[in-house]
């Protein structure tokens, strides 16, 4: 069985576009540490800022003061950052399209918060930070490091501190 998990797993590397977005949404790529597609990460980067803004909108309405505190925080730089990418897309530096909805897993991920209050809603959120910020920063150092498109590239490795700084302010919290 292993030989043709290998093989696959090749495949889905050395195929086109579209199995190289397959490699991104299963996770191979970041497995193997592999920078993704342009497009595959302005729709990450995109929905990832979707997630953390709305999250962290509930969280300063329903949460403790220092999470509410580090949840303005995050809708604050996480609006820029979308800011940001939408105008190096629009600008015509980036050829990518902008989703206009989270994919339908962050989307699950934030109707289960909803149905939360309290501690069983400040748990989930911190939780769903740190979960949200290891990605982001895995996303951004392989773009960073070995994207496509050198404006883009730019951007992601001038943003990854930042959201190494959410991730380790996110686990502090889940302390």
């Amino acid at each position: 069985m292993k030989p043709f998990l290998i093989a696959g797993l090749a495949m889905l590397i050395a195929s086109p576009v579209l199995a190289q977005s397959a490699a991104e949404k299963t996770g191979v790529n970041s497995a193997l540490g592999v920078a993704p597609k342009t497009e595959d990460f302005v729709a990450e980067a995109a929905t990832s800022d979707m997630f953390e803004i709305e999250s962290s909108k509930l969280a300063v309405e329903r949460a403790d003061a220092p999470t509410k505190a580090f949840a303005e925080q995050m809708v604050k730089d996480h609006q820029k950052t979308t800011q940001e990418l939408k105008a190096l897309v629009s600008g015509g530096k980036v050829k990518a399209t902008i989703p206009q909805a989270m994919t339908s897993g962050q989307q699950s991920m934030l109707d289960k918060l909803k149905g939360l209050q309290g501690e069983d809603f400040t748990k989930q959120y911190h939780s769903d930070q740190e979960e949200a910020h290891e990605d982001a920063v895995d996303l951004f150092k392989r773009y960073g490091e070995e994207g496509e498109n050198a404006d883009l590239k730019a951007w992601a490795a001038k943003t990854r501190p930042a959201l190494e700084h959410h991730l380790q302010m996110a686990k502090d919290l889940n302390k």
